[in-house]
């Protein structure tokens, strides 16, 4: 028993230079930690108990929500769960041929470039601004909200879908290369079957995120049920917001469980 152990090889050990970039990196994260105390303000967190009557009294008030107009509420609902699904279908569309194009692996550098930059542009760019974008040229409703979604979510699953792409198997590629294959063919055949599920996994996250999204882009007039949202929160009616609220959590836990059965399909 002793001399099987001994012949056990020792753990590896990394010498202090080696350390030394993790060291730079979460050293570097606890000063930004120290920096932004005062900022945001975290010397505030005491009042999250010695104000905690203000916020019983305002729970109190959440404890009776008011279902009167549940049908209302349902029906505004369900247009915010179609804006959410129109702008997830719409951003893979999107998606695909841009994901494809910012891959190292697919694409030129002088086409993967100029898109990597483009999709970082419109990431960076919040869903109001671009709900408030499209809401000057369509006007108010839901089709605003199904574009902004469109465009914020389609530049994330590029850059999800380009990475899927980046770390595929060469083999099928190279497979289906050596039949003649155009590059195109190459894509459809030896690519999309490889990253298909996975892509599909990122199209279900972010309708899932999407859901919540369609809600807040409501208040700016985007259509859904997050107008209501706010008509009742602006006008201290805790009562109806506490149900708009309980028909938000139903719908989005209903949403969180079907996403979650149609991925562990895909594994």
């Amino acid at each position: 028993m002793s001399h099987a152990a001994a012949d056990v090889p020792a753990p590896p050990t990394r010498t202090l230079m080696q350390r030394g970039p993790d060291f730079l990196v979460w050293g570097g994260v606890i000063l930004l930690l120290l920096i932004s105390f005062g900022p945001v303000e975290m010397s505030n967190f005491s009042k999250l108990f010695t104000n905690s009557e203000n916020m019983r009294q305002f729970g109190r008030e959440f404890l009776r929500p008011d279902f009167t107009d549940w049908k209302l509420y349902v029906s505004k609902m369900w247009l915010t769960v179609q804006i959410a699904i129109w702008g997830t279908v719409l951003a893979v569309v999107l998606a695909i041929p841009f994901g494809l194009a910012c891959a190292r692996n697919v694409s030129p550098i002088w086409l993967q470039q100029p898109m990597r930059l483009l999709m970082n542009l419109l990431r960076s760019v919040p869903d109001l601004v671009l709900g408030t974008l499209f809401l000057v040229a369509v006007g108010l409703g839901p089709f605003a909200g199904v574009m902004a979604l469109t465009v914020n979510t389609g530049a994330v699953l590029a850059k999800l879908f380009s990475e899927a792409v980046e770390a595929i198997d060469k083999g099928p590629v190279e497979g289906v290369r050596a039949t003649g294959a155009t590059p195109l063919q190459e894509v459809i055949w030896g690519i999309i079957p490889q990253v298909a599920p996975l892509w599909t996994s990122y199209a279900l996250y972010r309708f899932e995120s999407n859901s919540r999204s369609a809600t807040v882009l409501g208040l700016i007039g985007a259509g859904g049920i997050g107008q209501l949202l706010f008509d009742a929160l602006n006008g201290f009616a805790y009562a109806q917001l506490a149900a708009i609220i309980v028909v938000i959590i139903v719908a989005v836990s209903l949403i969180d469980l079907l996403s979650q059965a149609m991925r562990s399909r895909l594994l």
